[in-house]
């Protein structure tokens, strides 16, 4: 991933802002716990596979991707950040999940699993459809 960086970066402006923002993802999920590394390494490979047009970068410290227009759209947040039992993977509003009138925009992580990859995959194709 970082030899990623380095190629965005040698693309110029615009492909050097990308690089920034990975090398902030890689940076930040590496000061992580080893289990909440591991949950984040997933989510960054499952999150950059399903939806390659979002930009990763870092949203107040924590591993986000974000659209187009730089908003973000999905997010994880590790256990250790508030000492939670679990981790979290979040939707901003600028995520196409909406169903009705009520609709999740958080899901907690505890495990991964082939299960949980297939549904981030298809929460994160959804959210940029």
């Amino acid at each position: 991933m970082k030899a990623r960086a380095a190629e965005l970066r040698a693309e110029g402006k615009k492909g050097a802002k990308k690089a920034d923002g990975l090398q902030a993802v890689l940076d930040a999920i590496e000061q992580m716990a080893p289990g909440d590394r591991a949950l984040a390494e997933r989510v960054h490979m499952t999150v950059t596979a399903a939806a390659p047009d979002l930009s990763p970068k870092t949203w107040y410290g924590m591993p986000a991707y974000a659209d187009a227009n730089g908003k973000v759209v999905v997010f994880f947040q590790n256990s250790g950040k508030f000492n939670y039992r679990y981790s979290t993977l979040g939707f901003q509003e600028d995520a196409h999940l909406d169903d009705g009138d009520l609709w999740p925009v958080a899901y907690a992580l505890q495990k991964w699993s082939a299960a949980v990859e297939k549904k981030v995959a298809e929460l994160v194709t959804a959210a940029v459809s």
